[in-house]
């Protein structure tokens, strides 16, 4: 089930692009987070156990989006494990337990995770500058470039784009006002409303009020960096990030899919495409 096998970098496929066969969306998915893959370097330099790896990962996450290519939807499918590089964190984003001189990053999670989400090490120590540039290289600038590239392809064909960030979160966790509670169902992530227009928000809150499903904007998820950076909707461009609570799909202390869930997951994606394809301006 878990996909973490030490690749050479020349064997390793860093992300997967699934076009539609016809009837291109307008809409782009990403799922930054979905894989568990590590070269020989990255290996080597990781102290983290296997089991912290698949937890930090957004396990099945590329599984619940799969099937939305047959709706037209674009998808960006990361292979390469978030311990490597954090494709959603920005390229200065380091810190000094992370990369050696590193100073940008204020949390133990940025591009290079220093430390897993227990407060365990993540690495044996920090990366030198030739290491954090050779990740950079090989699998951020490239995914980035890509993404920005299908966004720009999509714009140009409908004249709007529409980024969905797909992630999954524990089911626990402090909230913004520092209470330990059980989170939302579904958290959309918007930089406080700023990354999309108002009327996808709405599209969100609209798919889960006919599912019965929980929401909480930006608590405790505001959107991460790919949110942040293609999120421009006076450009047509909208971005949001979708947190989905693990226990809707998956037992997590096994870290096992639960397929009724998973499916309900599912269905959740498809009604979010198919509203927030027309809910944009100029649709």
């Amino acid at each position: 089930m878990l996909r973490c096998v030490p690749l050479s970098p020349l064997v390793t496929r860093p992300f997967d692009v699934v076009r539609p066969s016809a009837g291109r969306a307008p809409v782009i998915v990403e799922v930054p987070h979905a894989g568990l893959e590590l070269d020989a370097e990255a290996a080597a330099s990781l102290t983290a156990p296997v089991r912290a790896l698949a937890r930090d990962a957004d396990l099945y996450v590329d599984e619940l989006v799969a099937h939305l290519v047959d709706a037209g939807v674009t998808l960006l499918i990361a292979r390469t494990s978030r311990y490597v590089v954090d494709l959603n964190r920005g390229a200065d984003d380091v810190d000094a337990a992370s990369v050696v001189g590193g100073k940008g990053a204020t949390t133990p999670h940025g591009l290079v995770w220093s430390r897993a989400t227990d407060g365990a090490p993540c690495l044996v120590a920090p990366l030198s500058r030739r290491e954090l540039e050779r990740r950079i290289t090989r699998y951020h600038a490239p995914y980035h470039a890509t993404l920005g590239s299908l966004l720009d392809e999509a714009r140009r064909q409908h004249g709007y784009a529409v980024l969905l960030c797909a992630h999954s979160m524990p089911s626990d966790g402090v909230g913004l006002d520092g209470r330990a509670r059980p989170r939302a169902d579904i958290v959309p992530g918007s930089r406080g409303g700023t990354s999309t227009a108002a009327s996808v928000l709405r599209a969100v809150e609209q798919v889960c009020a006919a599912m019965s499903l929980s929401v909480r904007h930006d608590d405790p998820y505001r959107g991460g960096y790919s949110t942040g950076h293609y999120g421009r909707p006076a450009e047509g461009l909208h971005a949001m990030q979708i947190e989905v609570a693990r226990r809707l799909y998956m037992n997590e202390d096994r870290l096992t899919r639960v397929e009724r869930g998973a499916a309900r997951v599912r269905d959740f994606y498809s009604r979010l495409v198919e509203r927030v394809a027309s809910s944009c301006p100029g649709a």
